[in-house]
């Protein structure tokens, strides 16, 4: 792979580094006049040194570093710990094809420097893409997970350490609101223009749907895995009556896909600027000052208007199955209301909730039946597990991750009965 050392930006016009050497030689030089351009810092300050350059590994586009640096004039609010993330990894071919990603989370980041930014996010240092060559970087404060006020890190489907589930995801679902309801009252700019609504390229639509006959094999080798590995899943969804039902539901979806598709990008009021991922990995959390757990938003990339179907269940699909049963129906109210709170049209909870039904139903068929033989994959000695919490799954994230998101979207098919959903939306198409 031809290595480049930097690129000019489109959005500031940076000239910007590609990888860390080059930001390395960049130095201090770079940084200040880079931090003065989105200003994140005054043209009468600078970088005076830096004092960490450390390689971060982990997450699954671009090479990323924990920097710090000294200011010649520090002040309050100018923060020293930061994070560095390239859209470039020149190392890794697969996870380069990903530099794509960072366009739209450049261009989120320096939105969220307006005046009153509606949610809290990384305050953003350093922001710029070029398009031409997928080269970009984002510096932004580095959340001191752990420290103060502030909680630790929790990663995804691992619900059981958090010590208020509910609080946690009510915190998630404000913030979510609170963005969407914000760019509905037009306080956003041209949100449109800069982040466009395509929902053929969000990450539902990115693999053909399978045939009825596909997703029935499907349902048959589930059913197989529910009977193998009974301590795995709760009774409802592992029970013969479910997987029978499951398996005549599942076949009438795909001939109404493409209409579900368009049903849910056709209703203006319910698509907005939103995260799409906006689980507990994605989030910082602390206690606020009037009492409430409040919490700011991680890693925006895919960021765009969506519909807020497919936000809730990115927020909601890695939280213990216990908070589906109990508590959906008044997330969804706590939803709407910051929503309208926000400046947000009045939304009818019974069709945000039919909205999601459907999103749930497309996103579960096109992704997470494949669940069973992937988990068997990787987990040799799955008949060993005592629980769905047992160690051997919570070691391996995507096992543990596929688990929990398949049994929530099968639990969501039971309790609510998608088959039903399907008839509902079918009738209003006719209406």
């Amino acid at each position: 792979m031809d290595v480049m050392d930097w690129a000019v930006g489109d959005l500031l016009g940076l000239r910007i580094p590609a990888h860390s050497e080059a930001l390395r030689a960049g130095g201090v030089a770079f940084l200040t006049a880079a931090f003065q351009a989105t200003g994140a810092l005054s043209a009468d300050n600078r970088v005076k040194q830096i004092t960490q350059f450390e390689e971060c590994p982990g997450g699954s586009t671009g090479r990323k570093l924990l920097l710090s640096v000294e200011y010649e004039r520090p002040a309050p609010g100018l923060h020293t710990n930061l994070f560095v993330k390239f859209s470039r990894d020149f190392d890794d071919a697969l996870r380069d094809r990903a530099r794509i990603q960072m366009e739209l989370e450049v261009r989120f980041a320096l939105l969220s420097r307006i005046p009153e930014f509606p949610i809290a996010v990384p305050v953003c240092y350093c922001a710029d893409y070029h398009h031409g060559s997928g080269t970009g970087i984002l510096i932004t404060e580095r959340v001191p997970f752990g420290k103060g006020s502030i909680e630790r890190h929790y990663p995804k489907c691992m619900d059981h350490l958090l010590p208020n589930p509910l609080e946690h995801y009510q915190a998630l679902v404000t913030a979510l609101a609170r963005l969407a309801g914000t760019d509905k009252a037009g306080r956003l700019g041209n949100v449109a223009a800069q982040f466009p609504f395509e929902p053929e390229k969000l990450a539902v639509s990115e693999r053909p749907p399978y045939t009825a006959k596909q997703l029935q094999n499907r349902i048959a080798r589930y059913a197989d895995f529910a009977a193998e590995f009974p301590q795995l899943l709760p009774a409802n969804i592992r029970s013969p009556a479910f997987t029978t039902k499951l398996s005549q539901d599942v076949a009438r979806f795909p001939e109404h896909m493409p209409a579900i598709n368009r049903f849910l990008g056709s209703k203006p009021a319910f698509v907005a600027l939103c995260h799409w991922n906006a689980n507990i990995d994605n989030a910082w959390f602390w206690q606020a000052s009037e009492g409430r757990l409040r919490c700011g938003l991680l890693d925006w990339g895919h960021v765009s208007q969506m519909n807020l179907a497919m936000a809730l269940w990115g927020s909601l699909s890695g939280a213990r199955t216990e908070l589906w049963d109990d508590h959906l129906d008044a997330l969804l109210a706590l939803f709407i209301q910051e929503f309208q709170g926000c400046g947000g049209p009045p939304l009818d909870a019974w069709e945000l909730k039919l909205h999601l039904e459907l999103y749930v139903a497309m996103m579960g068929l096109t992704w997470l039946l494949d669940t069973p033989p992937l988990i068997k994959q990787r987990i040799p000695d799955l008949a060993q597990a005592k629980g769905p919490l047992d160690e051997c799954i919570l070691a391996d994230e995507l096992s543990r991750s596929q688990l929990q998101m398949m049994t929530n979207f099968l639990n969501f098919w039971e309790r609510q009965d998608f088959g039903r959903a399907l008839d509902q939306f079918l009738l209003r198409a006719q209406s």
